[in-house]
């Protein structure tokens, strides 16, 4: 299913005024990246992209168009979902949990919460399906990466020293 044409150009105008607020250049490889993932309702991923982008631009590489969805999440303008881009992660706790995602090294926690146990389905959601279960990614920077960025910039000496 696609974006509604009416929606595609007021997203795109955003997108590219907040790249030119940040200071890099709208190349039209980037807009056309843009144009896909922006009209596209299904997330998709790098290699479904460059597909896309490819019918438009046959020369583009999807190293080019990896680099540039990369880009524009680092930069916030775009959201990582799923599954690692990386590799498959495999989780062997078979409880009700949720989960804590490290943006700088990739480690994940678990979390069991009362709060955050017993979260129920929004309506909104069965439209697509019937939901078989919940489950809520909390992403953030841990505190051994925290610790490694206050060292590197001298906030607080290594232990032991």
């Amino acid at each position: 299913m696609k974006t509604p044409r009416g929606e595609i150009g007021p997203r795109m105008r955003d997108v590219v005024e907040a790249c030119e607020q940040q200071g890099f250049k709208m190349t039209h490889q980037r807009m056309e990246i843009l144009r896909i993932v922006l009209s596209a309702e299904e997330h998709p991923d790098a290699a479904s992209v460059h597909r896309r982008v490819k019918k438009r631009i046959p020369t583009v590489s999807l190293d080019t168009v990896y680099r540039n969805l990369k880009l524009f999440a680092e930069k916030g303008l775009l959201s990582i979902v799923g599954l690692s881009q990386e590799k498959l992660r495999f989780d062997g706790n078979r409880h009700s949990h949720h989960h804590f995602v490290c943006m700088k090294c990739g480690m994940i926690r678990d979390i069991s919460s009362e709060v955050m146990g017993d979260l129920e389905v929004p309506d909104e959601v069965k439209v697509f399906g019937s939901p078989v279960s919940v489950h809520l990614e909390v992403r953030g920077v841990c505190a051994a990466c925290q610790r490694q960025t206050k060292r590197r910039e001298g906030l607080f000496p290594r232990r032991g020293r």
